[in-house]
């Protein structure tokens, strides 16, 4: 099939996958030409508008990316200079005019600054966590609001709320218009870390969708792990996240099998794993514990991580070890999840009756009244006891709170076996 005899919802697939894969270089480096956040996601619209409407004739072209950074640049110059009162703004463009419209590959050339600029500017202290995290996810990861509303629990109008306001204190603030300073990135360095995290976990376990996973943005968390090394080269949460990054990211052949369904971590061919990324994971967590001194989140986690990597089978795991690491992990960060995976560490240690006892203490906690792995987990543990009935309902709970359509299969499985 050509691409000019395309069906509709054929394009409209390409389109949204090309706009998957480009749009965070897109935003990052309209950043960079405008100044202007919301102006650059504004631009990057209309790119992807502009597509939609001309690539049924025309064809999806050679190098799509190269295509809507030449739209959404040619827009931005019709823009300044529709609205003179913009004049700062139109002169930085003016100025290299020629350079903007025809030198569409200088752009992608700094995407790797572009991106890495785009996260400093997203975690501005005049932003709370919320709103970092959505902007983040928003712009660097691609998410539309409806899935952002769906990870976050909440509506979609609170997260369109939610980013207008971010993108107008970050103008109020003039956020954009240079690079933070060495001082401003160290501030900035822990929220940096967070977002580039939950990036990452976006990539490995999708919020929604009909994919498992989204590899290519676990990739660019990886990358842009990699590109802070170089920025901050002795901080050792920097190299436990990225440590912890691509020890898990290891895994990636093996988490799906060949219809696309997940395969659960101690079911995994762990000849499949990436033993590159586990070495360079173990050498850089090596690193990060050579500098000393309390282990921070990110360090504990790639620690826990490191104990799959280094054990052959299943069977050979140290879970007293990860149990223990978890519970140092739950000290620091008061979370509700981690002492979720803490109780499934027991489980494998101690048994499923004391860790149904843990699970049992943390199911009114707010934060995890409606998230699914709390059921899932219940089920399996009831599952091992022997308790079936119940256990198939907590998995049917499970499936119905989950947006993952990969997961909710598998869970609803899990609740036919039983």
């Amino acid at each position: 099939m050509t691409e000019r005899s395309m069906t509709d919802s054929d394009l409209h697939r390409s389109v949204e996958a090309v706009w998957r894969l480009e749009s965070t270089k897109l935003v990052a480096a309209l950043v960079r030409i405008t100044r202007d956040v919301g102006l650059a996601e504004d631009l990057a619209q209309d790119a992807l508008e502009a597509a939609l409407s001309q690539w049924p004739e025309s064809g999806i072209p050679d190098n799509p990316a190269a295509w809507l950074m030449a739209v959404a640049k040619r827009r931005a110059i019709d823009g300044f200079r529709r609205r003179e009162r913009q004049d700062r703004a139109y002169g930085a463009i003016a100025e290299g005019q020629e350079d903007v419209v025809a030198g569409i590959e200088t752009a992608v050339d700094h995407v790797e600054d572009d991106v890495l600029r785009l996260m400093f500017i997203c975690c501005h202290p005049a932003l709370g966590d919320d709103a970092r995290r959505t902007l983040t996810l928003r712009l660097v990861a691609g998410l539309t609001t409806s899935e952002i509303a769906r990870s976050f629990l909440t509506s979609e109008a609170t997260i369109g709320a939610r980013i207008t306001r971010a993108k107008k204190t970050l103008a109020d603030v003039d956020a954009p218009t240079e690079e933070p300073a060495d001082n401003e990135r160290a501030e900035r360095l822990e929220a940096v870390l967070a977002v580039i995290y939950l990036l990452f976990n976006e990539g490995y376990s999708a919020t929604a969708g009909d994919d498992w996973m989204r590899p290519s943005l676990s990739e660019e968390a990886v990358r842009l792990g990699r590109l802070l090394i170089g920025l901050v080269p002795d901080d050792p949460e920097v190299l436990g996240l990225l440590a912890l990054m691509e020890i898990q990211l290891s895994r990636t052949a093996a988490r799906t099998g060949p219809d696309g369904s997940p395969v659960l971590l101690l079911d995994q061919n762990r000849a499949h794993w990436d033993q590159l990324l586990i070495r360079r994971g173990l050498a850089a967590l090596e690193r990060a514990t050579a500098i000393g001194g309390t282990p921070g989140p990110y360090v504990l986690q790639a620690e826990i991580a490191a104990c799959h990597a280094r054990a052959r089978t299943a069977e050979d795991t140290d879970w007293t070890r990860i149990a223990s690491l978890y519970e140092s992990l739950a000290v620091i960060t008061g979370s509700a999840v981690v002492e979720l995976n803490r109780a499934v560490a027991v489980s494998m240690a101690h048994g499923p009756a004391v860790a149904l006892a843990l699970i049992d203490q943390l199911a009114e906690l707010p934060e995890l009244r409606s998230y699914h792995l709390l059921p899932s987990v219940r089920g399996d543990l009831l599952s091992k006891l022997g308790r079936i009935d119940e256990a198939r309902l907590e998995f049917e709970r499970a499936a119905s709170l989950t947006q993952n359509e990969q997961e909710r299969a598998l869970l609803l499985a899990r609740a036919a076996d039983c």
